[in-house]
């Protein structure tokens, strides 16, 4: 057997070495949060919604031409999936509702997602954006971009960017958040109001979290709520009907 030089040795780690980081960045850049039972239920067509998965996840009211539509941008690595209970609720009071899939699961990356959609559905006369987490201040990027497309915002626990003003807009925005976020606090929501409409609605959800604006797993330290998630997402589905009436006028 030859003998194995030093070289090789080294060689071979760093060989292992970028397999082994490959591997993670592969699964870095494709892993999100799996939705809960609930979630995966509310994906079931009923005799009010019908669901759909391509080319992007659609509620549809059934039977019914609707004017009205809402693009969602989903929070960062979480499956658009989990959204489905609060989704599919709105759909059902006569909205087309659209989740786009985001490359690596990070709105940040495609911005101009709702383009797309809007173009495919040409009979809409208003569109309303909204998103979680960061989906949210994609959201508000898109609607300081192209003002002329949106008739309403909705920034999930959330905030806008710096470069997303948006304050000269006579559009409605709501600006929802839990009372238990960690980065989402009524200081920094505070703190940019200077960008957005001065008329524009915000909402803390007392005992709320983060999280519970989806469902979707998560470890068990990073459960902040003090309440139900379907109390939370009662609230949203609530404020985001409001909000959908006053930008469909």
């Amino acid at each position: 057997m030859k003998n194995i030089s030093r070289k090789q040795i080294i060689w071979g780690i760093i060989l292992l070495v970028f397999a082994a980081a490959l591997v993670w960045l592969v699964d870095w850049t494709t892993y999100a949060r799996p939705p809960l039972p609930e979630a995966e239920a509310a994906l079931i067509s009923d005799e009010n919604v019908e669901v759909t998965h391509k080319p992007w996840l659609t509620f549809t009211l059934s039977g019914v031409d609707v004017e009205s539509g809402f693009i969602f941008y989903p929070g960062g690595r979480i499956n658009p999936k989990s959204y489905a209970p609060l989704l599919k609720p709105i759909a059902a009071e006569g909205y087309l509702v659209v989740v786009p899939e985001m490359p690596i699961n990070m709105a940040i990356f495609d911005v101009d997602a709702a383009d797309e959609i809007m173009a495919q559905y040409p009979e809409i006369k208003h569109w309303v954006i909204g998103g979680h987490s960061v989906g949210g201040v994609s959201a508000a990027m898109y609607t300081a971009e192209s003002p002329e497309q949106i008739d309403g915002l909705a920034i999930w626990a959330a905030y806008p960017a710096d470069n997303s003003d948006i304050s000269a807009l006579d559009i409605p925005v709501l600006s929802i958040y839990g009372g238990r976020e960690e980065g989402v606090t009524d200081e920094s929501v505070g703190e940019r109001k200077h960008l957005l409409p001065a008329d524009t609605e915000y909402i803390k959800i007392e005992g709320g979290d983060h999280h519970q604006f989806g469902s979707y797993k998560i470890k068990p330290e990073e459960h902040l709520a003090t309440v139900e998630r379907s109390v939370q997402q009662a609230q949203i589905i609530e404020a985001m009907l409001d909000l959908l009436i006053r930008a469909s006028q």
